[in-house]
Formats: structure tokens, C-alpha cells, sequence
């Protein structure tokens, strides 16, 4: 199940050309077993299982190919097939073959794009969650020095905690209530006649 849902992953080259070769092969079959066949029986119907198995291919071109090939090969079996049978349900059952395969390619076609979309879309916010880091739950935090302890236990600076877990950056700046107490020398003197 698993692969229906991702065709085109881990896709490689011998499984690729092995369907390259399932695809040929199953055509030419098809092509060999509709020429000997009675002119009414719509053998070209069974080219829809070419146009699924072109689904496992990574290019989606490649189904629009076999779509094209398909049609081809159904319209030169109408006129080297035995001429048994009633015309017009040949000609109807021939057009209903190349309308069953151009169907079914257009559906093969459409999943393989939501497929694709659907795995962008996975890897981007794969992506997404490895880039955005967000501080979570409780910060082990000294009561003295502020250090936070780190998972492995050790204690570093908030600054560099927060740095190496967000994406947030540090400017240093005092308060007003501290610069009171460390600098006092550097500030305006207040006048004692002015209202607080």
C-alpha cells in the first residue's frame, strides 16, 4: 500500500528499465495476440494494463507515450486484423479501446501530479520543523547566576541557550534600575527639590 501511495520513490535504475522493458514486452503481446484475434473482439482494451504499469515509471511523459503508441497500435490492428464481424462494432470497439486507454492515462497522470505534490508538500514542511526551533516546557534555571542547565546537564548562559534553540539574537543594554546601582557616576544628577 505503501507504494501506491509514493510511485516514484526509491525508484531505481534496473526497476526502471525492467519497467521499460514489462511495458514493451506487454504491448507487443497485446499487439501479437489482436492481430490473430477475430476483427470484433476488443483485445486493444487489455493496452489499459500497459498505461498502469506506465504509472510506476518516474516520468510522466512516458505514460503519454504509451497512451500515444497504444492508440497507434489499436487503429493499425483495425485494418490487419481478419475481417470477421459487423463493422460498426468494430469501429465502436476500437474507438472504445483508444477511449478506455486516453481515460485511463489521464487518470494515471493526474495521481502521479498529486503524488508529487503530496510528497513536495512532505518535504517542505519536513524542512519547515528542522528549521524552527521553539523553546518548550520548563528551563532548569539558577536562582543565582541565571544559567540554564542543558540536557546533557551542563550549565550555560541563558543567552547561549536561547541562541543554540531559537532563532532569536541578543543586544545587551542596561535598565534603568540597574544602571542606578552600578553606574550612579554616569548619571544625571537628580534634583532634590523636583517631585519624584
Amino acid at each position: 500500500m505503501q507504494d501506491q501511495a509514493k510511485p516514484n520513490h526509491g525508484a531505481t535504475p534496473v526497476r526502471i528499465i525492467t519497467l521499460y522493458l514489462a511495458c514493451g514486452l506487454l504491448t507487443l503481446l497485446i499487439f501479437l495476440f489482436d492481430l490473430v484475434s477475430p476483427f470484433g473482439v476488443i483485445v486493444a482494451i487489455l493496452y489499459i494494463v500497459v498505461v498502469l504499469l506506465s504509472l510506476w515509471v518516474p516520468q510522466k511523459s512516458f505514460t503519454l507515450w504509451v497512451a500515444v503508441l497504444t492508440s497507434i497500435l489499436t487503429t493499425i490492428e483495425f485494418f490487419y486484423s481478419p475481417p470477421k464481424g459487423e463493422m460498426w462494432k468494430v469501429i465502436f470497439n476500437r474507438g472504445l479501446a483508444i477511449f478506455a486507454i486516453w481515460a485511463t492515462a489521464f487518470l494515471v497522470l493526474q495521481r502521479k501530479i498529486t503524488a508529487e505534490k503530496r510528497e513536495k508538500a512532505v518535504r517542505e514542511r519536513e524542512k519547515a520543523l528542522e528549521v524552527v526551533k521553539i523553546l518548550r516546557g520548563y528551563l532548569p534555571i539558577c536562582a543565582a547566576c541565571k544559567k540554564i542547565r542543558n540536557d546533557a546537564g551542563y550549565w550555560t548562559q541563558i543567552e547561549a541557550y536561547i541562541r543554540e534553540h531559537s532563532e532569536a539574537n541578543f543586544t545587551h543594554s542596561i535598565c534603568p534600575e540597574c544602571a542606578k546601582k552600578l553606574y550612579p557616576e554616569f548619571l544625571p544628577k537628580e534634583d532634590p527639590d523636583s517631585e519624584p
